[in-house]
């Protein structure tokens, strides 16, 4: 009866999810068509959204406990996110060029086994700018996709310490269990990632070797190295730590991190908070925003035709290419509850869930991570490395040539090869 109730106030309520909608075709098209006006005006964008739907949840409909909920969820996220960005700002990398294709794929994989300790936007940004000067003299347009495919976005599979999987960890899903879930699935999708760009590179060095110069030869170096210390010491909390008490002692240790590091390490980086502020404020839109999109979701399963793995997978990755991943992984999620009468806002529905029928997070989780690596807009560093690649004046992808010439041909098959291996049973 609750569930009906819900679902019918969700469905009479429906305009309240316009802002919603109106923040993620922002988030998608107005960098690309006005860019100016979008840097100068976005966060005002984000907060007047989220305030339409909270005042309606807090004064009209009268349920203020959703908008605590986001709100808790919201100040975690940033705080999680905040800190590995800080200390993975704290290391710099210095690296040997020029780079062979055997040399490129080994860094690739460390890249991916990276991004599942420190999130994809700290690897992301710890590893473009030592990946293009490895590159430097040959890197193509396809060094820029893999570094996304691989960095940006299929190293995030495994652990949840950066959007969308710190989105389940903060609704109740333990901290191992896409790990223990998804190691498989993932790691082949790596191997075959690799295998294609392994061939790729090594034709791209063979008709580039006239232009690369033994001249540039450096050593390898990493400064602030002790920082990785600090990145395990916050992964000990999230692991350890109960709700509460975990939020302060990450800070602490990011503050730790941050105080304890040279600037010039910093400065070297490039590193500013511009970036993190960016997320803040598109995160703080997604997150007040999003409740009546939850609420509906968890009953509307159903007639969605969510109704197994591979429907999951695909309609959780397709829109998670066209959207944002983050806030498309928890919409599903909710969704997948919602099939069985269950609340993401309560943790004994989601450990129930999890027990039966945890093969519909294993979609939806694979899903969000990898369809995020299919277009510039599925997942938050994409843009973040295309712009950092555009400034240091690397050949980089077009937005279409991006999705046309590496994304469709190189993903989709292993994606489909992914849901008949282990989806479809």
């Amino acid at each position: 009866m609750i569930r009906v109730l819900g679902l019918t106030a969700a469905s009479l309520n429906w305009p309240i999810m316009v802002p919603f909608v109106i923040l993620l075709v922002a988030i998608a098209l107005a960098p690309l068509i006005a860019q100016r006006h979008w840097e100068r005006h976005y966060h005002k964008l984000c907060v007047a959204l989220a305030c339409i739907v909270c005042l309606d949840y807090l004064l009209v409909i009268k349920e203020s406990a959703r908008v605590v909920h986001a709100g808790i969820d919201y100040v975690t996220f940033m705080v999680i996110v905040g800190s590995f960005f800080v200390v993975a700002g704290g290391i710099h990398l210095r690296v040997k060029s020029p780079s062979g294709a055997m040399r490129n794929t080994l860094f690739l994989f460390v890249g991916a086994l990276l991004g599942n300790l420190i999130g994809t936007i700290g690897a992301s940004m710890l590893l473009i700018r030592p990946w293009i000067a490895m590159n430097r003299g040959r890197i193509a347009p396809m060094h820029v996709a893999f570094f996304i495919f691989l960095v940006s976005n299929i190293s995030g599979a495994l652990l949840p310490v950066g959007p969308p999987l710190i989105l389940g960890f903060l609704k109740g899903v333990p901290f191992n269990w896409t790990l223990q879930h998804c190691w498989r699935q993932w790691l082949m999708t790596v191997g075959i990632v690799l295998l294609v760009f392994v061939i790729l590179d090594l034709i791209n060095l063979r008709s580039n070797r006239k232009t690369i110069h033994e001249a540039e030869l450096t050593s390898w170096r990493c400064d602030g190295a002790h920082n990785f210390i600090f990145l395990f010491a916050i992964l000990a909390t999230l692991i350890a730590v109960p709700a509460g008490w975990r939020e302060p002692l990450v800070i602490l240790v990011a503050l730790g991190s941050y105080l304890g590091t040279p600037q010039r390490i910093r400065d070297a980086n490039n590193f500013t908070f511009a970036p993190l502020g960016e997320i803040g404020w598109l995160f703080l839109g997604i997150f007040g925003t999003m409740i009546p999109v939850l609420e509906f979701m968890e009953g509307s399963a159903g007639r969605l035709g969510l109704n197994s793995d591979l429907a999951f997978f695909w309609a959780t990755g397709l829109l998670s290419a066209l959207l944002d991943n983050a806030p498309t992984y928890l919409a599903f999620f909710a969704a997948a509850l919602g099939r069985y009468g269950l609340n993401t806002n309560d943790v004994s529905h989601v450990a129930r869930f999890l027990s039966e029928n945890g093969r519909d997070l294993i979609a939806i989780s694979l899903g969000a991570t990898f369809f995020g690596a299919l277009t510039y807009i599925g997942n938050a560093p994409n843009l973040l490395v295309k712009t950092i690649a555009e400034h240091a004046r690397v050949p980089t992808p077009s937005f279409i040539g991006y999705i046309w010439k590496f994304a469709l041909p190189i993903l989709v098959p292993i994606y489909a090869m992914l849901s008949i291996l282990f989806l479809s049973k």
